[in-house]
């Protein structure tokens, strides 16, 4: 079963630019939009949202939950969500198409499982290569029933889900950090029959947590002496319809964040970005190294923290970049590592064995693109260790093959700013995949660069 999207790759090529000024928004939050449209499916009532991330991943989640009877609609910059209640989910009449969203296929996964429905799930050649076994597992011990298409021993698209009502309830200890995995087991929960339980060995994105305490769960978190997480969540909730805005993503905002910092003479604010702890670990990273990193105006934005990002050119070092901290930047290595590459000394990063199953394995895409721009770096398993240019550019393309993205967008937008910072400039196979998270990533730094 192939996805119906047909894929045209859209090649781009991006030369050294001057000093990046000025203010910028960048698109709305990913994981917190994906979230918003399904807890305000399962309220009962009308929702409204402003900052959606209109994204392709985002897109698809909202046509899935269309498709199971929640009425999504936009008006000027708000979208209203008049949901259908927890159980009141409708049986889809075609395969859900996920296109290249792990969150979305995932989330919906857990979401399907404790009702009395069942939906296939579709994607992209991407996402069908992905593995969804560690959802399918804890959904399993739930009393779904999944089915999976195998390939090299992994479960993966396509593959469906029949739900079960009443679910029983879990107490899960995930085996690795996995956000997207413990939403999907609360997902199930919400219209489960007494309290599902999630035990969080390392913190990973609250997203969930925060939300869902918002639109009236009853859920509650405890934190033992060694920091390990116990999330409860009482089902057959009732979720109360909110009014959501959402900041802008700390994933995204980090492709301005490292070019300002690559570029001489840089100065740029970054407004209204998400800086939960659980999230933000790259700015704190970057900071060791040396960049000029301020967080300004910081408040509070539906119980998230939010602040506008002073961001000046700085002279960045290479450290070791602590394991522990992987799950507060997992999506962020791509872009780290291109500013490891222009740091003066050596990075090591360790324990990054997930980003080997992301959208490609951003590991061995990210060795292969910055040697071939003349950086050096060795490939480990569990990581990358990247000897810095002491901050001379990097050769960059000149007449060398584009660099491979593997359809992973943050694969793309990482040697977009390789090329702003290179000596010839630098050449991606393909940019049509920045869509899904960024849409106007060119345009934004276009409107920086005097050029």
């Amino acid at each position: 079963m192939e996805s119906p999207q047909h894929h045209k790759a859209q090649s781009g090529h991006f030369k050294p630019v001057g000093p990046l000024t000025g203010r910028i928004a960048v698109p709305g939050d990913k994981s917190i939009s994906h979230r918003a449209l399904i807890f305000s499916t399962l309220a009962v009532g009308k929702s409204e949202i402003n900052g959606l991330l209109e994204g392709e991943d985002v897109l698809a989640t909202a046509a899935a939950l269309r498709a199971m009877g929640a009425k999504i609609e936009k008006t000027g910059d708000t979208w209203t969500v008049h949901g259908v209640g927890v159980g009141g989910l409708m049986q889809p009449e075609t395969a859900l198409d996920m296109g290249n969203s792990g969150t979305s296929t995932r989330l919906l996964m857990g979401l399907i499982a404790s009702h009395d429905i069942s939906a296939t799930f579709i994607g992209d050649a991407s996402l069908s290569g992905r593995p969804m076994g560690r959802v399918i597992d804890p959904l399993g011990l739930m009393g779904a029933d999944i089915q999976a298409r195998m390939q090299d021993d992994k479960a993966c698209l396509p593959l469906t889900v029949r739900g079960i009502c009443p679910a029983i309830p879990l107490e899960y200890r995930l085996p690795v950090a996995s956000a997207q995995v413990k939403s999907a087991i609360l997902l199930a929960g919400l219209n489960t029959p007494g309290i599902t339980r999630v035990i969080e060995p390392t913190p990973t994105r609250d997203h969930s947590e925060t939300m869902l305490k918002g639109f009236g769960a009853d859920l509650s978190v405890e934190v033992d002496d060694n920091g390990v997480r116990t999330i409860s969540l009482v089902g057959e909730a009732e979720l109360k319809p909110q009014s959501i805005k959402v900041p802008g993503d700390p994933s995204s905002a980090a492709f301005p964040v490292v070019a300002a910092l690559l570029i001489p003479e840089s100065d740029i604010v970054v407004e209204n970005i998400g800086i939960n702890p659980t999230r933000a670990g790259l700015f704190g990273v970057l900071q060791k190294m040396g960049g000029d990193i301020v967080f300004e105006n910081e408040r509070r934005v539906g119980g998230e923290p939010v602040a506008d990002i002073h961001v000046r050119h700085s002279d960045l070092k290479g450290i070791d970049v602590p394991a522990n901290i992987a799950p507060s930047m997992i999506d962020e290595f791509p872009i780290l590592f291109i500013a490891a590459a222009l740091a003066t000394g050596t990075t090591t990063t360790s324990g990054l064995h997930e980003l080997r199953v992301k959208e490609s394995d951003r590991l061995s895409q990210m060795a292969e693109g910055l040697i071939s721009l003349g950086a050096n770096v060795t490939e480990k398993e569990d990581g990358l260790v990247i000897q810095g240019s002491d901050g001379k550019p990097l050769s960059g393309g000149g007449n060398k093959p584009a660099i491979k993205t593997a359809l992973d967008h943050r694969i793309a937008m990482s040697f977009a700013v390789a090329g702003l910072t290179s000596k010839a400039g630098v050449t991606v196979d393909d940019m049509s995949p920045v869509e899904t998270s960024f849409p106007g990533f060119r345009d934004i730094f276009l409107g920086l660069s005097a050029q």
